[in-house]
């Protein structure tokens, strides 16, 4: 979404010159931010970074130059995925037998690509995505750019998505200098699933017994917690085949041949996280190639960690502090998580409880005490942590953390990140108070690019505070246009 910077703010330099003055107490329950400390405990005198009135009341300064028509259709495209009703209506629709329909499929196709694709994807190919990301660069923003490969079957697929994340690094090269903070990968896309699922169990089982010897397991961080989710292995998994652990040396390899890729480019590579049936391999691809790759006091490799799980905040806890020991910089990602019907689904069939939160008010807790674990954990030593949240309270008082801390904002220990067509205005907020803020960047077919719209449209439905103020501020830009249409008549 063309968007431009806000021209009655002050500009990133006076900004990053300025940005201790614009956090004060809270003293007032009528503050847009509640006085919580970033644990979730009451503390009157907390200090919140302050949202810009600027920002609030004019919608101008966002989306003045985008064309009406666009404008329209993204504040419906935002009204269609804050409402439930809509959201199960199209997932029905996605998931149902009259997509096997060629025509019905392409009608589908077609309406998303105005709609929610527009929204929130980049673009259809590289030079697409390139495009915006020049134009969030010329806005002081940056990419973290995803071509959106998801589950791979076989090696043929996997050597396919491989040459295809290779060229998308390749492509920063490309584009303005330090325009692209990272480049997103998924090891679903490059080792077959179903090899996944088989390593997570086996890895499962290990942590169960504490003696199960693993003949193909690298060194690696710590995956696991008590508090980690155990019944998806009920029973004792059998070794990997020879055929197995040959795919999960040509796995390996491409993990390789991505990380040596993203090391010669110059830019970080982040490793998405997935369900918790195939996690704890991803995790262990994740740790055993930041063991092998690092060389400098700065992550090459970030790994994520999604905060809506009850066992976030140990393993994070206890992956770091093994990083710590073995002096390495630790990268991470920190999100809420995007799977949460499929896994409340899964433990429900199992008979065992969701390995969920019980509510979005434990979720936001979770998130919180896990970012001022990391913030506290990088004025110690080396490390990175991107904080990737459309929450703006949590953004704020992370804002407020790092500030007290005196973590820098030249993006080296800490950045903020939100998802393209989500959240634009605390973007720019925390973008002009001098913080790194980066756009998660998703591009490629529409096709492709479907089971990420779906999470979307999951992630958004009934949430307010997603996209409500963005909501607000395009609303205010229509009437602004219609009244001025009006009076020039």
């Amino acid at each position: 979404m063309a968007i431009r910077r806000i021209s009655t703010l002050a500009s990133s330099k006076q900004a990053v010159e300025n940005a201790c003055r614009v956090i004060r107490p809270v003293t007032s329950s009528s503050s847009t931010v509640s006085s919580v400390d970033f644990a979730g405990k009451q503390e009157p005198h907390t200090k919140v970074l302050v949202p810009s009135a600027t920002v609030v009341e004019n919608g101008r300064g966002l989306f003045s130059t985008m064309s009406s028509g666009k404008l329209l259709r993204s504040f419906l495209t935002l009204e269609m995925a804050a409402s439930e009703p809509v959201v199960d209506l199209g997932t029905w629709i996605y998931s149902s037998r009259l997509m096997k329909s060629t025509l019905f499929r392409e009608m589908v196709f077609g309406l998303t690509k105005v709609t929610f694709f527009d929204h929130f994807v980049a673009g259809r190919n590289q030079e697409e995505a390139g495009e915006t990301v020049k134009m969030l660069w010329n806005d002081g923003i940056k990419g973290m750019l995803d071509y959106g490969l998801e589950h791979a079957y076989d090696n043929a697929s996997c050597d396919k998505n491989l040459e295809a994340f290779i060229q998308t690094i390749e492509s920063t090269k490309s584009l303005p200098p330090s325009s692209v903070s990272s480049v997103a990968a998924k090891i679903t896309a490059i080792c077959p699933v179903d090899l996944l699922r088989r390593m997570s169990d086996l890895l499962r089982w290990e942590y169960k017994e504490r003696s199960n010897n693993l003949p193909w397991k690298m060194n690696t961080l710590p995956i696991f917690s008590e508090s980690s989710p155990l019944y998806h292995t009920l029973q004792k998994p059998v070794p990997l085949s020879p055929q197995e652990e040959q795919d999960l040396e040509l796995a390996y390899q491409r993990l390789q041949k991505i990380v040596l890729k993203a090391q010669e480019a110059n830019v970080p590579l982040v490793i998405d996280a997935e369900e918790t049936w195939i996690q704890p391999a991803i995790d262990y691809f994740t740790y055993s190639a930041l063991i092998s790759h690092t060389t400098t006091d700065y992550p090459l490799i970030y790994g994520t960690i999604q905060a809506y799980l009850k066992d976030a905040k140990e393993r994070l806890v206890l992956a770091k502090k093994a990083a710590n020991k073995m002096g390495l910089p630790m990268g991470v990602k920190l999100v809420r998580g995007a799977y949460m019907s499929t896994e409340s689904q899964i433990a429900a069939s199992l008979g065992y409880d969701s390995p969920i939160h019980n509510s979005i008010k434990h979720t936001h807790h979770c998130y919180n005490e896990c970012a001022s674990f990391m913030l506290h954990e990088l004025t110690k030593g080396p490390g990175s942590l991107v904080l990737a949240t459309h929450n703006s309270e949590s953004g704020k008082l992370a804002a407020s953390k790092a500030c007290d801390l005196g973590i820098g904002k030249d993006g080296e220990k800490l950045q903020f990140a939100q998802l393209y067509g989500m959240s634009e205005a605390l973007s720019y907020e925390l973008k002009n108070e001098g913080f790194q803020v980066s756009k998660y960047l998703p591009f490629g077919p529409v096709e492709q690019i479907m089971p990420y719209l779906v999470r979307r449209a999951e992630e958004n439905k009934g949430v307010l505070t997603t996209s409500s103020l963005d909501r607000q501020l395009m609303k205010l830009e229509l009437q602004r246009r219609l009244k001025a249409a009006f009076l020039r008549r």
